[in-house]
C-alpha cells in the first residue's frame, strides 16, 4: 500500500484522489463486461422465448460488437478532443436505453436493436478509462492501472455467471435487463459528477489534424505487427467466453445449467486474476529489460495452446482448461500498453480505439461465424447442437489466431520495423 501511494510523488500536479478517477470508470467497465458475456448464461432462455437458431443467436449476441466497433474511430477523436468524462457519461445513456429496449422487446429484431444500443453505449467504457489513466498516471504505471481496470471487467464477467443464475430464480432475463438499465443510468451520472476533467494537450486540434492522427496510427508498421494477433486472440476470447463457452459445456461436456454457471464463474475469477497479475508481471519484467510486447505475445501464444487442448478434448478436466482460458485470455490487453508507449500521448485515445476497432469487428465476425458454422449441422430434438459443428467453428477461429501469431513473429516484418 505504501508503494502504491507513491503515485502522488510521481505526479505532484494531481489533486483529486486516484479513486475519483479510477472507481467510476471501473464500474462502467464492470457493466460493459457484464453486458458482453451475460448471453452465455441466458442463451437457453433467449432461444426458447424468441424461437431462434444458432446462427440467429450468434448474430443477436455479436450485434453488440459491431455497434461497439462502429464507434471506435470517432470515439478516439472525441476522447482526445472533449475528454473521457463527458464522452463516457453521454454514451452510457444509450446503454441504459438499449437495456430497456432489450428487456421490453418481443421479437428478434427488437432485441437486436436493443443489443446494438447497448454495444454503442458501452463503447467508451474501456477506452475512456485508458485515456483518463494516460492523462493522470505516469507511463510506468499504465500496465498496472490498466490491469486493475480490466479486473473490474472481470468482476462484471463473474457477475454474469452464478449471480445471474441466482437472479434468474427470482426474475427472468427481461427483469435482469431492466436492472441493468437502471445501473447504466446510475453509472452515467456517477462518471459525470464524480470524475474530474483534465484535458489532453491537443484537445483544440482541428478535425483535419485529428484525422491525420488516425492515419498516423494506421500507417505504423509497429501497429500492424501487433494488431492482427491481438485482434484475433481478443476476438476469439470474447466470442467464446461471451456466448459459445456455455453451449459447448452443455452439448460437448454434458453439463447442466447450474454446472455451466459454476465453470464460467471460475473462468471469470481467473479472468479477473489474470488482468491484475499479468499487469504486475509485465511491469516487473519491463523493469528487467523484457518488453511489454514480448510478455503479451508469450501470453497470447499460451492462450492459443490452451484452445488446442479444448478443441481436441485432450484428457484434462474441462473446468481447469476453461480456468486457464480465462486467465491467459487476458494477455492481449497488454498489447494496448505496448502500442500506447510507442506513440505520442496526444494520440493515446486514437491508438487504443484503433486497435479496439479491429478487435470488435473481428469479435462480431467470429461470434456470428461460429453460430453460422454450427447451424450447418442439424439440431437435435432436445435442442442440442452437433459436436462436429462446434469443432469446425472452434477450429476456424483457432486457425485465424495461429495466422496472427505467425504474422507477428514473421522475421521480415521485424527487420522493417
Amino acid at each position: 500500500m505504501k508503494k502504491y501511494f507513491k503515485i502522488k510523488k510521481d505526479m505532484p500536479d494531481i489533486n483529486p484522489s486516484v479513486f475519483r478517477v479510477f472507481l467510476p470508470f471501473a464500474f462502467g467497465y464492470f457493466l460493459s463486461y457484464l453486458f458482453r458475456v451475460v448471453n452465455a448464461v441466458i442463451a437457453p432462455d433467449l432461444v426458447a422465448d424468441l424461437n431462434i437458431n444458432p446462427s440467429q443467436l450468434g448474430l443477436l449476441t455479436s450485434t453488440y460488437f459491431i455497434a461497439f466497433a462502429s464507434s471506435q474511430l470517432p470515439l478516439g477523436i472525441l476522447l482526445d478532443k472533449f475528454g473521457p468524462r463527458i464522452v463516457e457519461s453521454f454514451l452510457l445513456i444509450f446503454a441504459g436505453t438499449g437495456a430497456f429496449i432489450f428487456a421490453k422487446s418481443q421479437t428478434l429484431t427488437g432485441v437486436i436493436i436493443g443489443r446494438a444500443f447497448i454495444g454503442f453505449g458501452v463503447s467508451a467504457c474501456l477506452m475512456a478509462a485508458f485515456k483518463s489513466y494516460v492523462i493522470w498516471f505516469p507511463e510506468k504505471l499504465w500496465p498496472r492501472i490498466n490491469g486493475f481496470q480490466m479486473a473490474a471487467g472481470g468482476l462484471g464477467a463473474l457477475s454474469a455467471t452464478t449471480p445471474v443464475e441466482w437472479l434468474l430464480n427470482m426474475t427472468d432475463w427481461r427483469g435482469l435487463f431492466l436492472l441493468l438499465a437502471i445501473l447504466s443510468f446510475f453509472s452515467a451520472l456517477g462518471i459525470f459528477f464524480i470524475v474530474p476533467e483534465k484535458k489532453s494537450q491537443n484537445n483544440q486540434d482541428s478535425f483535419s489534424l485529428q484525422i491525420k492522427g488516425i492515419k498516423q496510427v494506421f500507417k505504423s508498421q509497429y501497429f500492424w505487427r501487433i494488431a492482427p494477433l491481438t485482434a484475433m486472440t481478443q476476438a476469439s476470447f470474447v466470442a467464446l467466453i461471451g456466448l459459445w463457452a456455455g453451449p459447448w459445456l452443455r452439448d460437448i461436456e454434458g453439463m447442466q445449467r447450474s454446472e455451466i454457471a459454476i465453470v464460467l464463474f471460475w473462468a471469470a475469477v481467473a479472468l479477473t486474476v489474470g488482468y491484475i497479475c499479468l499487469g504486475f508481471i509485465a511491469e516487473k519484467l519491463a523493469q528487467r529489460g523484457i518488453s511489454i510486447l514480448y510478455t503479451a505475445v508469450t501470453g497470447m501464444s499460451i492462450f492459443i495452446g490452451i484452445q488446442i487442448f479444448i478443441v481436441f478434448q485432450i484428457s484434462i478436466a474441462p473446468t481447469f482448461l476453461w480456468i486457464l482460458f480465462g486467465f491467459f485470455g487476458t494477455s492481449g490487453i497488454l498489447s494496448y500498453a505496448a502500442l500506447s508507449s510507442n506513440f505520442p500521448r496526444t494520440l493515446s485515445g486514437r491508438v487504443t480505439t484503433s486497435i479496439n476497432l479491429l478487435v470488435f469487428i473481428a469479435a462480431f465476425i467470429l461470434q456470428w461465424l461460429v453460430g453460422a458454422i454450427i447451424n450447418l449441422w442439424e439440431v437435435s430434438a432436445a435442442g442440442n447442437y452437433h459436436p462436429s459443428g462446434y469443432q469446425a467453428g472452434f477450429l476456424t477461429i483457432l486457425g485465424l489466431q495461429l495466422a496472427g501469431l505467425a504474422w507477428c513473429l514473421f522475421p521480415g516484418l521485424k527487420k522493417r520495423k
